[in-house]
């Protein structure tokens, strides 16, 4: 992300925001049970308790790919097939993984990249307008925030506590965090989008130099993520816990309150998506490595 262009990353961000909160909420209310263990030998046992119906692994699988495909072709300079098959490929590897793993029927699967197609071809095309409001409107950040957690609001009505309620809160989050520290970088002119007249950019050419640049710049990026999170996670449970008067002593358990589990997810994640297009940007402009 760091190392392609923000007006990329941050559309990008978007698509898979609502992507995978209509595929979870869907999920939630067709309410059909993962394929039976035994015949299906699954390989992967955290995300049982979910439901199966999409697979929003396929519908992620499928939109990120074809998404920076649609975003990035006319924009960076490469051949047109060669976008297509490697965003092709992509969204296929993943879909018969989750066959694979035995998380999936094949009919999860084929609706999930179906699904996700339907989307996009409603979604992309608003993506401008979408995007030029979290830009330029003075009330976009009020709108930002309350918006991404009235629908986390509503998904924690959708089902009893399972896995994919604490998921659709942190994906709320890093969007909303996003958002917003989109609109500030263009409040503060900070990461402006090149002007038309530059595209389309030309692929550099590979070198060792430029490897390690964006390797370091992935590395550093990770570490602040990761220190933000543990943060947050340490002051924000007590916190939670305390204002809604929820033991806290086993957190595994305090965390199955809606009242605790949407708060503490929104807040962790909302500063990690913020600080994914604010802060580290803004440390690799200090440290010369833009």
């Amino acid at each position: 992300m760091w190392n392609m262009d923000a007006f990329v990353s941050r559309r990008l961000i978007m698509v898979w925001v609502w992507v995978m909160y209509l595929g979870q909420c869907t999920k939630d209310i067709i309410g059909w049970s993962r394929p039976a263990s035994p015949p299906v030998v699954k390989v992967e046992m955290f995300y049982n308790s979910e439901y199966s119906m999409p697979s929003t692994h396929a519908m992620s699988g499928t939109a990120i790919p074809f998404s920076l495909f649609f975003l990035t072709y006319g924009r960076w300079e490469y051949p047109f097939t060669l976008g297509f098959c490697l965003a092709l490929f992509w969204s296929q590897l993943v879909c018969v993984s989750r066959i694979y793993m035995g998380m999936h029927s094949i009919l999860d699967v084929i609706v999930g990249f179906l699904y996700s197609v339907l989307i996009l071809l409603f979604f992309l095309p608003a993506l401008d307008l979408i995007d030029n409001f979290n830009l330029t409107c003075r009330y976009a950040p009020l709108i930002i925030i309350s918006l991404h957690l009235g629908l986390g609001l509503f998904s924690f009505t959708l089902d009893t506590w399972s896995t994919s309620r604490g998921d659709t809160a942190q994906i709320l989050g890093v969007g909303a965090g996003v958002a917003l520290a989109s609109h500030i970088n263009h409040y503060l002119g900070l990461m402006p989008d090149p002007p038309l007249d530059q595209l389309p950019f030309h692929t550099p050419p590979l070198s060792a130099g430029l490897v390690g640049l964006a390797m370091l710049r992935l590395l550093l990026g990770v570490v602040v993520l990761v220190a933000t999170r543990a943060l947050m996670k340490a002051a924000t449970i007590p916190l939670v816990c305390r204002v809604f008067r929820v033991p806290s002593g086993d957190v595994r358990k305090a965390r199955q309150h809606m009242e605790v589990e949407l708060p503490y997810r929104y807040i962790v994640y909302g500063t990690v998506g913020f600080n994914v297009l604010f802060l580290v940007p803004l440390l690799f402009r200090y440290l010369q490595l833009s």
